[in-house]
């Protein structure tokens, strides 16, 4: 194939912003396609016609397709002259090497100028397949599918229709950054604020040296996986063990998790700042662990300094699963490794902090000073799609 039709959906609900939506979806798509030999991106009658140089490998224009936001279904096709005999010889060529006993012919006509309706045009074309090849029309369950979409100048063939992930094209929503930890839900959640329009920003605390450096290793292949819908990522891996270290000095044990998190969240406020972000994300989910009951959350989210998004809140456990497992993160995230979470992790969490208390307990901190160490002493690691590029270098660096 040298061409492809891409159909949008939610974009389409957009009136006078269309245009700016579909600009952006096409920066997206010439992003995920590159190095395939795209030549242009046309509008056609509220579709997108990709036409490529040369002929080019169906499987890998699929494949990266089925990633790009905003998509929400297309179809890899041989363009034809706008003429019923040229189209039915076509259609025998294509079919020439397939084995089937029934088909169907599909024709949805946007050209209205063309001198048939779709009805006479799927008579005309299915008494010629039959007469070819001896198969039988089967409009409910056929074993063959000949799609057809009569656009002005030219007709386009097709055999099979693809999904897209929908949504909105990335970077039509502003950047976020995204607190990911290297398990199951944080990948997920960045994944569903992509989805809306997002462009991400990673943040990872880790406890290295006192922890083994596994969380990191994870992290970078979930991001890895997850650039694959933005092309372009950046990913802060911030030293946290030493403010572990303080916290667990300073402060009663049920009450640790609960400062660990508002001092991520404080850094990450720090970084996303620096990075122009106008909200943070985490994979939270109601009541999933002792630090997301309700109260536990509203004491946490009170460090933050820009809002906190959380896509999972009401999504069950097996619910974000079976999402990981679709996006293939499951598999990395599953893998065991060293938290930072799990140091001086206490026996019995508190589940119901109090906002006094916690305040009361930061008292014996230096929290600005706990705030400006963990974002100076963050590394910046950038990752780059389709060309798997990884760069690092030290976050204090003019970007």
């Amino acid at each position: 194939m040298d061409c492809a039709l891409v159909r949008y959906h939610e974009i389409a609900l957009k009136r006078g912003n269309r245009s700016y939506f579909i600009e952006h979806l096409k920066r997206n798509i010439r992003a995920a396609l590159k190095g395939l030999g795209l030549k242009e991106i046309r509008n056609v009658s509220s579709r997108l016609l990709l036409v490529f140089n040369h002929e080019v490998s169906s499987d890998e224009v699929a494949t990266r397709l089925k990633a790009v936001f905003g998509i929400a279904n297309f179809s890899l096709v041989h363009r034809v002259e706008n003429d019923i005999k040229v189209i039915g010889v076509r259609v025998l060529e294509a079919l020439e090497g397939i084995s089937f006993k029934s088909f169907r012919i599909e024709t949805k006509r946007a050209d209205k100028q063309f001198p048939l309706s779709s009805y006479e045009i799927n008579c005309e074309l299915g008494a010629r397949v039959q007469e070819k090849f001896g198969a039988q029309v089967d409009l409910t369950h056929p074993e063959v599918t000949v799609s057809l979409e009569m656009l002005p100048q030219h007709a386009f063939l097709s055999f099979e229709r693809l999904g897209g992930p929908g949504g909105l094209p990335v970077g039509v929503s502003g950047r976020v950054v995204s607190l990911i930890s290297g398990g199951i839900d944080s990948p997920v959640a960045s994944y569903r604020i992509m989805q809306r329009g997002c462009r991400v920003i990673y943040v990872h605390f880790h406890s290295s040296p006192f922890l083994d450096k596994s969380s990191q290793e994870k992290v970078r292949e979930l991001v890895k996986i997850l650039t694959r819908h933005q092309f372009v990522s950046r990913l802060y891996l911030v030293p946290f063990g030493e403010i572990q270290r303080q916290i667990v000095a300073s402060v009663l044990r049920p009450l640790r998790v609960v400062l660990y998190r508002r001092m991520m969240l404080r850094i990450a406020s720090s970084i996303a700042k620096k990075e122009r972000a106008q909200a943070l994300v985490t994979g939270e989910s109601l009541a999933q662990v002792a630090s997301q009951t309700l109260g536990n959350l509203a004491v946490i989210e009170d460090a933050a300094q820009l809002p906190v998004l959380r896509p999972l809140i009401g999504m069950d456990k097996q619910e974000i699963v079976d999402q990981a497992m679709r996006l293939d993160t499951f598999e990395t995230s599953a893998r065991p490794d060293q938290d930072c979470c799990q140091l001086f992790m206490p026996r019995h969490p508190a589940i119901h902090a109090r906002l006094s208390e916690v305040q009361d307990a930061e008292q014996n901190l230096e929290i600005e000073e706990l705030t400006r160490f963990g974002t100076a002493g963050a590394e910046l690691e950038r990752f780059h799609f389709p060309k798997p590029v990884l760069e690092s270098t030290a976050a204090t660096e003019s970007q």
